[in-house]
């Protein structure tokens, strides 16, 4: 059992230390749904951290559809940001028909293994409609070691039944389901229960007051771990 948490700052990063999160997904721009950090964000991040540190790597929020100039963007940011240190990067791009970009995703992980970098496909996946049969296409490349979904448009929680075909058909890879996107403390348990996903994502449920302009709060990160904790006894 995982948890992962956004971190939008070095504040952040240090806090899902010392609170108990397992991994951190590091991006700017949360109100735009997440961007690339800059570089020297990432580089205080990965030699603050004793956990992993996931990087977004994500150029602009007008869609998940990139141009030939947001390749080069990608692609020399990944770079960037495998010479940084940090474990992983999150990345998703669809194409026109709304289905994934398999061109530039191949370009992503080719730049994304020779710097030892492990890739999640983002919740850009939520916006293909048929989901499963995306999961059979991004298993078949081993670079790709899980999915952040909340199964479709919907907050996780009111998605339990895709999550969970997600969850059946990914035990059949090497993929694993993260799931995330409005997750909360008190609809946790029932999620795991429900879906079997062994990986969660956490954001502004975890911090003060329930939003991104607060810090992130020890007591509810602390909270959250020991529901996991608890759900594996």
């Amino acid at each position: 059992m995982l948890l992962e948490v956004i971190a939008i700052n070095l504040a952040d990063v240090k806090a899902a230390n010392e609170y108990g999160a397992d991994r951190i997904e590091l991006v700017t721009g949360i109100a735009e749904g997440g961007l690339t950090p800059s570089i020297g964000l990432v580089e205080a991040a990965v030699s603050s951290s004793r956990i992993p540190v996931n990087v977004m790597v994500r150029p602009h929020s007008q869609s998940f559809r990139y141009s030939e100039g947001d390749r080069h963007v990608i692609l020399r940011d990944i770079e960037a940001i495998g010479r940084a240190g940090a474990a992983g990067i999150v990345f998703g791009a669809l194409d026109s028909a709304g289905g994934i970009d398999i061109p530039l995703l191949e370009s992503v992980l080719d730049t994304a293994s020779k710097a030892r970098l492990d890739v999640t496909f983002h919740r850009a996946f939520d916006d293909i409609d048929d989901q499963v049969a995306a999961l059979r296409t991004l298993a078949a490349y081993s670079q790709i070691s899980r999915i952040l979904t909340s199964g479709g448009s919907k907050p996780a929680p009111q998605a339990l039944p895709r999550l969970r075909e997600l969850q059946q058909a990914a035990a059949s890879t090497h993929m694993r389901i993260l799931a995330g996107h409005g997750l909360s403390p008190d609809t946790l348990e029932l999620v795991l229960r429900e879906t079997g996903v062994t990986e969660v994502h956490f954001g502004s449920a975890v911090r003060e007051d329930g939003t991104f302009a607060n810090p992130i709060s020890g007591t509810k990160l602390r909270h959250v771990k020991q529901i996991m904790t608890t759900f594996l006894n």
